[in-house]
């Protein structure tokens, strides 16, 4: 581009002024900003690599150099994170996150302590605030884990639960029900 005006201030920055409008300030450090012609386009590189864009809408996005990785930042508040290693990391205004995994499982968290974890295979597992955790998979098979219990819930009706002593429960569809004991031994079975 043509210069149309350079000025060298006694700080040691360097400004000059393009032809087509845009302004340059070139800092002894080695950082240096471009204004563009609009005013509202503003780019900063930084000596150290980075680089922080400030768009007209004023959205931010500012790139780390040795992390290689890309923060954005909205006027409505919400952050976007990119990694290099392809993860990329959403936060909303409202304080809910949102993590997409370079295998593209989505982890959600949410501001009320729940997290939700969708995995590429389509198994989802949500976790309450009090620890407990439900997990439900593709097959149609569905795993309840609380302090007391573990309880999958079969397709077919079935339902088995191992308690926390090691005592399992299978009930079944029939209304067949069997329970063992924590070596195995059944104790109790409803044959019809």
């Amino acid at each position: 581009e043509e210069i149309q005006r350079e000025t060298a201030h006694p700080d040691g920055r360097v400004e000059k002024v393009l032809k087509n409008g845009c302004h340059l300030l070139f800092f002894p450090n080695g950082t240096w900003k471009k204004v563009g012609s609009d005013g509202k386009t503003i780019t900063t590189t930084f000596f150290n690599g980075d680089v922080k864009q400030v768009m007209p809408d004023q959205t931010v996005i500012y790139y780390y150099a040795d992390a290689k990785t890309t923060h954005t930042t909205y006027p409505d508040g919400l952050e976007v994170l990119q990694f290099s290693n392809g993860q990329i990391e959403k936060h909303y205004p409202d304080g809910k996150k949102e993590i997409t995994f370079p295998d593209q499982t989505i982890k959600n968290l949410f501001t009320d302590g729940q997290e939700e974890s969708i995995f590429p295979d389509g198994t989802i597992v949500r976790v309450q605030r009090d620890g407990s955790k439900t997990i439900e998979f593709n097959n149609g098979q569905r795993e309840l884990h609380t302090s007391q219990f573990k309880r999958r819930e079969y397709p077919d009706g079935t339902v088995k639960t191992v308690y926390m002593n090691g005592q399992q429960e299978t009930k079944y569809v029939s209304g067949r029900v069997r329970i063992k004991d924590k070596d195995g031994n059944i104790i109790m079975d409803t044959k019809l």
